[in-house]
């Protein structure tokens, strides 16, 4: 099921139909971890907290619980099902600043594991399989 779906540890460069999807807050201050290279590298926007940004998606993670961030997850999976022509390399989303572990984030992908376009952090298919 995730054979050639692990997104890599370290991305420093996309090819043209790859996304690369980071943890961020809402208010879009893109300043450390993934949200930095995200803006540096993949067109994150400053001031832009949700959704796609250049070759990058923002998944919010500073807001609160588990259950705050989840509502963001099923909206990122259902634009990732409407644009099967883009593969999304989803990074340890939460599990940085934020503070979450893998344990907490993975299951929130559970309905991705059968979308082709999306791949996910070794740590999470480790949960969610």
């Amino acid at each position: 099921m995730k054979k050639g779906r692990i997104t890599p540890s370290w991305i420093d460069s996309l090819k043209e139909n790859e996304i690369f999807v980071f943890g961020s807050n809402l208010a879009g201050m893109h300043g450390g971890g993934a949200a930095r290279i995200a803006r540096l590298h993949f067109g994150a926007v400053m001031g832009k907290g949700v959704g796609l940004q250049g070759q990058s998606y923002a998944i919010p993670t500073m807001q609160g619980g588990v259950e705050t961030i989840r509502p963001y997850v099923e909206e990122f999976i259902i634009f990732a099902h409407q644009h099967p022509e883009l593969h999304f390399l989803v990074t340890p989303i939460g599990c940085g600043i934020a503070g979450f572990e893998a344990e907490d984030i993975a299951p929130l992908f559970e309905s991705a594991k059968e979308m082709k376009n999306i791949s996910l952090p070794e740590s999470f298919w480790e949960v969610i399989e």
